[in-house]
């Protein structure tokens, strides 16, 4: 063997192994994107603990605290919204594959891409304008609010461009990418005139943003049911309703900047940090083995008595899905092991099993620290204790009614069922006592008034963070990152879904849209019965097409009005929301829990519907108490 030839060999693969300096440059891009995204997240956290211990020591807590954290939130709503469009997770509808087929989707894939990086050109000049104009360079903390204002530009910018670069094209098709940039800045238009003259632009090129108004108005119609079509297609949520926001704002002759200021006004809320905390806390969790050690627990504490795996199934996914408020994540991480322990060790039916672990998917999102109703208050100005406690009646009777099926049938099958020992109880207990007793802790600190929502959020990931990683040592400290990012997607496409929806319920309002409608549904509509039974079936419509935080930012503004007409006290219609949204998961065609029921089960679609149905009536029945019988929401709030 020739040395030399060998040793130009080693050369050439030590040289492929180095990526290009392109390559390099794009990677060092996404790795400052993860810094900011993973900081700002990590410093939301971190900051009102802090400031509770300050407060609670020397009586006095860190100086502008609440308007760095809301500027934190909203660093983080746009980075990971950047990182959520990269993994291609921003939350969609995407009707087209059940009622196009698989041949519609590449189209349907093309078109999506088209209007996203089209939508978010525009949006990234309205934010340019508004960074100009809008913000004063007042400090938060040290630093300038333009600083942070200046990432709003940016991400919208590198979103219009991952969306181009991601529509599916081919040959000559590819120029239609860089087209939809082009035009997304030609209809930025009068945001771009304001970048460059202020409010003195000349009067030639003011009588061009006024035809550009008029044209506007008068595609408004064929607009609305373009970008309606293009939602079915499985356009992002937020990018439908910031397109909407953007082209009916420019229609009425307004001046469609405002959108970036209501996208600013929305991100930079405080109620809605609790949102991202929640999130993290509960991923840290169904990361861990905290599912198998709750669930070792519960069995060992239930399995002696009838349906004991039941009440043990139901309540470990009531706990996981009110810490994530995402139904996924709790079929995906306990799904497995729930269906083992149903099928294998308490011999139930498969087909039982899998109808339960469906229907409880989502039944923990009544329960604090439920993110819909954090959601649910921060859209209608409720005060989230009061939904809180309202919702805690409804979420046990829930809770309740399952139970009570699975211990029937258990009777009827004649279950076996498992000798109870004291001593591996307490052994089971003691391994589980610290995920078991959070909850507790949380709900003790909220409900007293010692912590407020924010505080509990940072408190749960802290909290989460020393048991998972410190004291079971489930998750490594090189684990976390990988944790972070799963968590991305959900705060991503929460957030901006949740800016959008902003924007767009300034134009509604503005056009006094919802009184209207309530008006003149008042006068078709006599019979508050009636009302109720038309909203639980729109409801359950939308639950069963959209995941339950683009439901409650898009449909909530709108249905809130209506229910004020009809002297609906707005505890109450928040709980009848979202519960009609969890049962929407269950419900047919395409409803959310349905599918990945049968992704994580392996089993057909049709066969999935079948098994969940008897569960599905059950949890019917408790959404027709829990509308017709308001007591149940509105009693407990009344001690608050």
């Amino acid at each position: 063997m020739n040395p030399d030839k060998a040793e130009t060999g080693t050369g050439a693969a030590e040289k492929a192994a180095v990526p290009p300096p392109r390559t390099r440059f794009f990677r060092g891009l996404l790795a400052v994107e993860r810094f900011f995204c993973y900081a700002s997240l990590v410093l939301l956290a971190l900051l009102p603990v802090v400031e509770v211990i300050l407060r609670k020591t020397i009586k006095s807590g860190l100086p502008a605290s609440s308007v760095l954290m809301t500027h934190l939130l909203l660093t983080l709503g746009l980075f990971s919204g950047m990182m959520t469009t990269r993994e291609k997770d921003h939350l969609s509808v995407s009707l087209v594959q059940y009622l196009g087929g698989g041949k519609a989707m590449p189209a349907a894939s093309v078109l999506a891409g088209l209007v996203s990086a089209f939508v978010a050109t525009a949006l990234a000049w309205c934010s340019l304008s508004f960074v100009k104009i809008g913000l004063s360079g007042r400090l938060v903390g040290f630093i300038p609010d333009r600083v942070f204002g200046a990432f709003m530009p940016l991400a919208y910018a590198v979103m219009a461009v991952r969306f181009a670069r991601q529509t599916p094209l081919a040959g000559r098709l590819r120029l239609l990418a860089p087209l939809a940039i082009v035009l997304g800045t030609v209809a930025a238009f009068p945001a771009i005139v304001k970048c460059i003259w202020g409010f003195d632009a000349p009067d030639a090129v003011l009588d061009l943003v006024d035809l550009a108004s008029l044209i506007a108005w008068y595609i408004r119609i064929p607009s609305v049911v373009f970008f309606a079509f293009s939602a079915l297609a499985g356009t992002p949520l937020f990018v439908v309703i910031a397109g909407l926001a953007l082209f009916l704002t420019h229609a009425a002759g307004g001046e469609i900047d405002v959108a970036a200021n209501e996208i600013y006004a929305a991100l930079t809320q405080n109620s809605i940090i609790a949102i991202p905390l929640f999130t993290l806390a509960g991923f840290l969790l169904s990361e861990s083995r905290a599912g198998e050690r709750l669930v070792a627990a519960f069995r060992s504490f239930f399995s002696w008595m009838p349906g004991g795996m039941i009440i043990a199934s139901v309540v470990i996914c009531a706990f996981f899905t009110s810490f994530t408020g995402a139904s996924g994540v709790t079929i995906l991480a306990l799904g497995g092991i729930l269906y083992s322990i149903l099928s294998e060790y308490g011999r139930y039916r498969e087909n039982f099993s899998i109808g339960l672990l469906t229907s409880v998917g989502s039944i923990g999102l009544l329960f604090p620290p439920s993110l819909p109703i954090i959601l649910v208050g921060a859209m209608t100005q409720t005060n989230i204790l009061h939904l809180f406690a309202g919702g805690l009646l409804p979420g046990i009777i829930l809770v309740l009614a399952v139970i009570v099926l699975g211990i029937v049938v258990s009777m009827k099958t004649k279950i076996p069922r498992e000798p109870f020992s004291l001593k591996h109880s307490l052994a089971s207990l003691k391994q589980c006592a610290p995920e078991a007793l959070l909850p507790v802790f949380l709900i003790a600190g909220f409900f007293s008034g010692f912590f407020t929502l924010v505080e509990i959020g940072a408190i749960a990931v802290l909290y989460t963070f020393v048991v998972e990683v410190l004291i079971h040592r489930e998750i490594r400290l090189r684990d976390l990152p990988g944790v972070f990012f799963k968590a991305v997607p959900i705060v991503g496409g929460v957030l901006s879904i949740l800016a959008a929806s902003k924007a767009l319920s300034h134009f509604i309002v503005d056009t006094q849209a919802p009184d209207i409608f309530a008006r003149w549904l008042l006068g078709a509509i006599q019979s508050r019965f009636v009302f109720l039974l038309l909203l639980n079936l729109a409801l359950l419509v939308v639950g069963c097409l959209m995941d339950i935080f683009s439901a409650i930012l898009i449909v909530m503004p709108l249905v809130m009005p209506l229910g004020a007409a009809f002297g609906l006290d707005p505890v109450h219609l928040g709980i009848i929301f979202i519960v009609n949204l969890e049962v929407g998961f269950l419900t047919p065609p395409v409803g959310l829990n349905l599918f990945l029921a049968a992704y994580r089960f392996k089993k057909p679609f049709v066969e999935i519907c079948r098994d969940v149905f008897p569960f599905l009536l059950i949890q019917l029945a408790v959404v027709i108490l829990v509308t017709y019988i308001p007591e149940f929401s509105t009693f407990l709030p009344r001690f608050f």
